[in-house]
């Protein structure tokens, strides 16, 4: 029992019925957050004062029950103006009435408290009701009042209202359940909408260089190479073939670059020298606004650039103009889409140029509701979450609900959709930047939906489970509740997408190299965490890397059995179909052996409906899978991801960074397996490559006899088929492969046996 495993949790999709008005019938319009469930908050606006001492620093101080909420101080300003909102959630209101009080920081009255200057209260039930479009409430003035309720000079304005989280002072304010979070902290706690920067394939094809000059002029054999670099990022080409000061590489060098062009790009002439070292020999500084943008597969215009080198003299830099010069084509590419994710599950395939995008096809709105049984992130059991959902350019985060397990959101986007087959991701983070400015946002789990596979204008709602795959394991870290509805206008043109091509037309006439999209992708996703970092509150490295899913690339072994066995499941149908044929033609069951082998005869009897009978129990067949079409969306497979059965082992060379951090004994472990792995690869490929060149050399001569048998064979079976009918030919071979066991012999057949005598270049292989 020691060793009994413990039981598997449950990882499936349940649906819900949550109260959102989506649902409902309604002969009215259609709102903005009707997938979500509507949470009221009383909105406080503290707009400004006047009247107040001039020689006081005054703060508003808000006061609900338990709740403090405080707007920062003026300094020796008696007309402060704040203009900042609160909000309280109206379920923890315990309290009738709101008293905001205007205070002094200058000055401590008894009790250590600041002195209080005036103030003023009022009821909850006189609080107005908004739901937006309704037009904002105009701030007033009220008067202030000291402790005995005697007005003094001193005025304050504001406004306030009861309202839900569709109203437009949401996002900004500051919400009473972070009043444990003080400092630059509270801003990271605000939910936020990015666009992702436009992004564009740089290439650099470097043709060739003319009239280098050697600093050691008795080197006959010269090697250049050309050295690009744009921000970080340097790029490197090949070593010209022609050895000579004239070199020649026609070699493309691609970067990605974000808008607004800050950075120039910087391209020089290197020689190769001795012990892995370089000269240069000149270089060009090329401004981004000068590079012409295309947006098809006509090359860009060669130019000649002169080389410079930057020299120093009395402390003042100085470029000398060289007569060398080198030949590119610089060209910003807008026909490709820029990939920052994998493939199989991008958001969006539109190319870089706008003028090439397409009308929208549709509209994607998603509804984040709420999660359950999250579990703790940080030492004191405490999980501070919130969401990011990414589709397209539009990445949106939702706000932090600090210290809760079961936090809602109840927070609604939309977004535009150009192409169905595409994917919209929704990771779970907890925030780690409250306190400590250091800390990370650990992910607690990821949900990804496929656009394709929903119905249109049908509202999805579910709770997902927010899978991890940890050290120890799989292990489930809560649930996620969610409201998704694809809305198409014309299905037409929805429709007339699945005939067209995935990515934009550049990507397939002049198609980048594997190698080229893998460091492209690389780029584009740092690119995308630079710019993505400088908002307020900051998108974070490991938030981005997550979303992109960066590390998807990199080996385990846990996912190459999960991809073998999608594989071997690829051709269990096949696989079936062979052994019931080798059913029918060993007689089994004399019945359905007799079945085939007269349904054969018919097929060749009238072959024109056979084509035709096909398609149609295709059609039927299609037909009756319909009433068992998928009604849940698609979600993690814990049992097809191998996550119960993983060794630990596997597991940690999962976790492990690139390059590996192991060593010794650990690292020479993995190596040999990993050797023995390939190993077995090794032998299927030779096998595979076995096969087809035997099939090559039936006519190679490299067995003269083989060949010689091979070839009387081709004429006579020639012959053969031009004298004899064709379909009593197919009767022929039809019946000698449905003959009974009475006249069966089980040894390989004659063409096996053949091939398998054939000579292959195995035996070339050293």
């Amino acid at each position: 029992m020691a060793n009994q495993k413990p039981p598997k949790e449950d990882f499936s999709l349940k649906e819900t019925s949550p109260n959102i008005s989506g649902r409902r019938v309604s002969t009215g319009p259609m709102t903005a957050f009707d997938l979500v469930e509507h949470m009221q908050y009383l909105y406080v606006r503290v707009v400004k004062a006047r009247g107040l001492p001039a020689i006081a620093d005054p703060y508003v101080e808000l006061k609900l029950g338990n709740y403090r909420a405080i707007t920062r101080p003026m300094i020796k300003n008696p007309n402060p103006e704040w203009n900042q909102v609160f909000a309280f959630s109206k379920d923890r209101i315990q309290v009738v009435s709101v008293e905001i009080l205007v205070k002094d920081k200058a000055i401590v009255a008894e009790g250590g408290d600041h002195r209080t200057i005036g103030k003023f209260a009022f009821a909850l039930v006189e609080a107005p009701a908004r739901v937006p479009p309704d037009s904002p409430l105009a701030p007033q003035w009220y008067m202030l009042e000291d402790k005995n309720k005697a007005r003094i000079g001193g005025e304050l304005m504001l406004s306030f209202w009861i309202g839900t989280q569709a109203d437009e002072a949401f996002p900004e304010a500051w919400h009473a359940d972070v009043a444990a979070v003080s400092g630059d902290g509270v801003s990271s706690t605000r939910s936020k909408v990015y666009l992702s920067p436009r992004l564009w394939y740089m290439r650099v094809n470097v043709i060739q260089a003319q009239d280098l000059v050697l600093k050691d002029k008795n080197k006959t054999t010269p090697e250049f190479f050309v050295k690009a670099q744009f921000g970080n990022l340097i790029l490197r080409s090949g070593v010209s073939p022609n050895k000579t000061v004239n070199p020649t590489w026609n070699e493309d060098l691609m970067f990605v670059v974000a808008e607004p062009f800050d950075d120039p790009l910087v391209v020089s002439v290197e020689e190769k020298l001795n012990n892995n070292k370089e000269e240069s020999m000149g270089r060009i500084v090329v401004p981004l606004g000068d590079v012409a943008k295309r947006n098809d597969a006509a090359a860009a215009a060669p130019k000649w650039y002169n080389l410079g080198m930057v020299e120093v003299a009395a402390g003042v830099q100085k470029e000398v103009k060289f007569a060398s010069k080198v030949q590119m084509r610089v060209s910003l590419d807008g026909g490709y889409h820029v990939l920052d994710e994998p493939a199989h599950s991008t958001s969006d395939l539109r190319p870089t140029a706008k003028i090439l995008w397409k009308p929208p096809i549709g509209v994607l709105e998603l509804g984040i509701l709420n999660a359950t049984g999250l579990s703790p992130m940080k030492p004191k059991n405490q999980v501070d979450a919130y969401c990011v959902a990414k589709y397209g350019m539009k990445w949106v985060r939702t706000r932090t609900v600090v210290d809760s397990s079961s936090p809602k959101w109840n927070e609604q986007y939309t977004w535009e959709v150009y192409d169905p087959c595409t994917v919209i991701t929704i990771g779970v983070f907890d925030n780690g930047n409250l306190q400590d400015k250091a800390a990370m946002d650990l992910n607690i789990g990821k949900v990804k939906i496929r656009l394709s596979t929903l119905e249109t204008d049908r509202i999805y709602t579910h709770s997902y489970p927010l899978v991890a795959l940890q050290h120890s394991g799989v292990k489930k870290m809560g649930e996620i509740q969610l409201a998704v509805r694809f809305s198409c206008p014309n299905m037409l043109n929805l429709l007339q997408l699945y005939s067209q091509p995935l990515l934009p037309k550049m990507h397939y006439v002049l198609p980048l190299s594997i190698y080229q999209l893998a460091s492209l992708r690389h780029q584009a996703a740092l690119i995308l965490w630079l710019r993505l970092s400088r908002a307020e509150p900051p998108l974070r490295k490991e938030v981005v890397d997550c979303m992109l899913d960066a590390t998807a690339h990199l080996w385990s072994f846990r996912r190459g059995k999960a991809n073998f066995d999608r594989i071997i499941k690829l051709f269990d149908g096949l696989v079936a179909l062979f052994k019931w044929f080798d059913q029918i033609r060993k007689w089994t069951n004399p019945l359905a052996s007799a079945l085939v082998y007269i349904t054969f005869v018919f097929v060749l009897c009238q072959p024109g409906l056979t084509i035709a009978a096909a398609f149609l129990c295709l059609s039927f067949r299609g037909a009756l899978n319909y009433r068992k079409r998928p009604r849940q969306i698609a979600h993690i497979d814990t049992e097809l991801s191998h996550a119960y059965d993983v060794h630990p082992e596997d597991l940690d060379e999962e976790f492990d960074s690139f390059p590996s951090k192991k060593t010794g004994d650990i690292l020479k472990r993995r190596y040999d397996r990993l050797r023995g792995i390939a190993g077995r690869i090794q032998a299927v490929l030779g096998d595979i490559a076995t096969q087809g060149e035997r099939m090559q050399s039936l006519l190679s001569w490299r067995d003269p006899r083989a060949t010689a048998l091979f070839v009387i064979f081709c004429l006579i079976v020639g012959i053969v088929f031009c004298v004899v009918p064709a379909w009593w030919l197919a009767l022929f071979a039809g019946t000698y492969v449905m003959r009974p066991p009475y006249w069966r012999i089980n040894i390989p057949t004659f063409p096996q046996n053949f091939l398998r005598r054939m000579p292959a270049k195995s035996d070339s292989i050293l």
